[in-house]
């Protein structure tokens, strides 16, 4: 279990990013918890000089006599291992952060998405899984690309459908398809499927069925390649 300790001068952010944080790891069952918050740097010092500490987020600005950086610096001391991510709302900063092995930079305000992304990458890098979340757009919106059932394509946008919600991004397929893995299969000439979340075709009416009533076309020019795909799809009944 990874132990994340957060420290912020302000309490109303600390505890916004604290129910953020938890949130991101109840939704992911990542094997993480909170293990100590402070607005206190000296707390946050102690209690990572006698506790293990495998992520600290922390704020640069502290309005205490050491400042977010000198704090990490003093951690390193002791931690090598120890993930740093710093959160500030001066930009600045940023350059200066990175000189301490810091995993990432969080601007405020940090949206739950931002952190999501971060958190995400942090537990592959800990794992060294492979990376199975696929960028949506400039954002970092990352996505689980075994949630996506299909991305459908609206004018200038790109609309990626999941059981729960709806993700878009202005894009084209020519230039995601070749970042997509190989269960995502053209169906239509405004419709790529996620083959592994097919539920059945309807060949007569020429439509994809997946869970939850979602449905999507298949053109007449992909029909025969996408028919002879699911043919030799093993999983797929």
């Amino acid at each position: 279990m990874l132990n994340f300790v957060i420290c912020d001068d302000n309490l109303n952010l600390l505890n916004k990013l604290s129910k953020m944080l938890e949130t991101i790891l109840v939704n992911h069952d990542f094997d993480g918890k909170i293990a100590f918050s402070s607005t206190d740097a000296n707390s946050i010092l102690t209690f990572v000089n006698s506790n293990k500490t495998d992520v600290l987020l922390l704020d640069i600005n502290l309005k205490s006599h050491i400042s977010g950086l000198e704090l990490a610096q003093k951690v390193r001391e002791t931690n090598k291992d120890c993930y740093i991510i710093f959160t500030t709302g001066h930009l600045e900063y940023a350059i200066m952060a990175y000189k301490i092995k810091t995993f990432d930079y969080l601007p405020k305000p940090i949206t739950s998405e931002r952190l999501e992304d971060t958190v995400i990458r942090l537990f592959e890098d800990v794992d060294g899984l492979p990376n199975k979340y696929i960028k949506i757009d400039n954002k970092n919106t990352l996505v689980n690309e075994d949630e996506i059932q299909y991305i459908k394509r609206d004018g200038m946008k790109l609309i990626y459908h999941t059981k729960d919600a709806e993700y878009e991004a202005y894009s084209s397929f020519n230039k995601i398809q070749m970042n997509l893995p190989n269960n995502f299969v053209r169906c239509h000439k405004s419709y790529v499927a996620n083959i592994n979340n097919i539920k059945n075709i309807e060949p007569t009416t020429n439509t994809i069925f997946f869970d939850d009533n979602l449905t999507c076309g298949i053109g007449p020019k992909y029909k025969t390649s996408l028919m002879e795909v699911m043919k030799n799809y093993g999983d797929f009944k």
